[in-house]
């Protein structure tokens, strides 16, 4: 809040081993010089990561939105996905150069230097157009907020979540009284599920896909299941670890068993669960984004959040946000346009729950609309326990954090290391991660205002 700002060459210098590349395209970054469309009277430029099915939502409402509002041009730009959106856009803000409105990660928006890199929400101008605190969950709005002022306005939670095979678990015996998966509150009771369902799959197909190889899908169901014994990261000052090396080791103990129990084939990479789960497959991991794809696949199916199988009812939860890229000169009609455009799509979410993401506009959760749909409603329950990352600089998806640790979950899930000495190596990570400087302003996660 009133340091100064980075430029773009010492923002490069410090992204360090971040990729930049010249594919990055600097001219895709606009002048502001463009024309407005003939009938408009202010214009949004307008980054976001959204691409496949999220994309064609995503423009849906957008057009919705230029229909309702003809003086409103919107210039979306779609950019790729993960490190070289955000690097792109730190860049465009360090040189002025930044779209009037952008998508971030929840997460990853205490690393990118609120007050210099992003600038403050206006909350009461958001309440103009019909957005405010009390229509949200608590825990994801209190997640925007970074040193008392709101940085990122929620547009949905996605989650991670456990498909199910009705038509296979009916013919195992696992669905209830109302077509839906049986309750599972144990580890032990989730391993007799898993045993009852091999029994009824089709040779060749394995019991459950899991991601079993890729570091991100590890690490967030790594993360879900530590957040259910209850296991910490850091101190409230972010200047202690507090990972509990035997609450990990159970959890690593817990995903390695799928493989060695049988139930996961390690020789199943990448997305050929989901591609199992199509053929018969009983249960798949995966993210809620998967909705649109089973669907049109016209498989017979459920989906709930991961198992509370520690007890505590807790799933792997992200949030796509609405930002605001920092400008030397925001304000006036654009600006307020901007927030126009954010708030309308928050509260027209209704098209955005399609794709399978849980609006984080409340209101929309209890509409008639929301409740028929499915599998949407049988998971809505995961908005109230959310699974996050710490609130540090180098967490968020994709982020630094998912880099170094999400590789070590793979190691023991794989078997080629032990799960105590994984949980050893992860703590010494965090230790190390928590002692070192974020690149966008060159302070520690103790340092970087991180309270809400």
């Amino acid at each position: 809040m009133g340091r100064p700002g980075l430029n773009r060459r010492q923002l490069l210098t410090g992204l360090g081993g971040l990729t930049v590349a010249g594919s990055f395209g600097f001219a895709a970054l606009g002048t502001g010089a463009d024309a407005l469309a003939s009938g408009a009277d202010t214009r949004v430029r307008y980054w976001n990561l959204f691409s496949g099915g999220d994309g064609y939502n995503m423009i849906a409402m957008l057009d919705s939105f230029r229909e309702d509002n003809p003086g409103i041009e919107v210039k979306d730009s779609t950019l790729q996905w993960g490190s070289p959106f955000y690097t792109k856009l730190a860049m465009a803000a360090a040189g002025n150069r930044a779209p009037d409105l952008g998508v971030m990660h929840l997460g990853r928006v205490t690393g990118f230097s609120p007050g210099r890199l992003l600038d403050p929400w206006d909350v009461e101008l958001l309440a103009k157009y019909g957005v405010k605190e009390a229509d949200f969950n608590p825990e994801l709005w209190k997640r925007a907020v970074v040193d008392g002022r709101l940085y990122a306005l929620p547009l949905d939670i996605h989650v991670q979540l456990c498909f199910y095979r009705k038509d296979v678990l009916r013919k195992a015996g696992l669905l209830d009284a109302d077509g839906r998966m049986v309750r599972v509150t144990s580890a032990d009771q989730w391993f007799d599920v898993l045993k009852e369902a091999r029994k009824a799959t089709r040779k060749g197909l394995q019991t459950i896909g899991l991601w079993l190889n890729d570091q991100n899908f590890q690490w967030w169901f790594f993360v879900a299941f530590y957040t259910q014994l209850g296991g910490t990261w850091f101190d409230d000052t972010n200047t202690g670890v507090t990972f509990d090396t035997g609450k990990a080791t159970q959890v690593l103990e817990f995903l390695r068993r799928h493989i060695t129990d049988g139930y996961a084939d390690p020789n199943f990479g990448g997305g050929a669960g989901a591609e199992q789960f199509v053929n018969g497959a009983p249960f798949a991991w995966e993210g809620n984004w998967s909705v649109p794809v089973f669907d049109a696949a016209k498989v017979e199916y459920g989906a709930t959040p991961l198992p509370p199988v520690f007890g505590k009812q807790a799933t792997h939860a992200e949030s796509h946000a609405f930002v605001l890229p920092h400008q030397s000169g925001r304000g006036g009609a654009t600006d307020e346009a901007a927030h126009r455009l954010a708030a309308y799509i928050v509260r027209h979410a209704r098209q955005w729950a399609a794709g399978g993401h849980i609006p984080a506009y409340t209101p929309t959760l209890t509409t008639d609309a929301y409740r028929r749909l499915q599998p949407q409603s049988e998971y809505v329950s995961a908005m109230d326990h959310q699974a996050t990352e710490p609130k540090v600089w180098f967490a968020g998806s994709t982020g630094i954090l998912a880099q170094r640790v999400g590789p070590l979950v793979v190691s023991s899930t794989m078997g080629s290391a032990e799960p105590d000495t994984v949980a050893r190596r992860m703590k010494s990570e965090l230790t190390t991660l928590l002692a070192s400087k974020n690149p966008m302003d060159g302070r520690t996660a103790a340092q970087g205002g991180a309270v809400a």
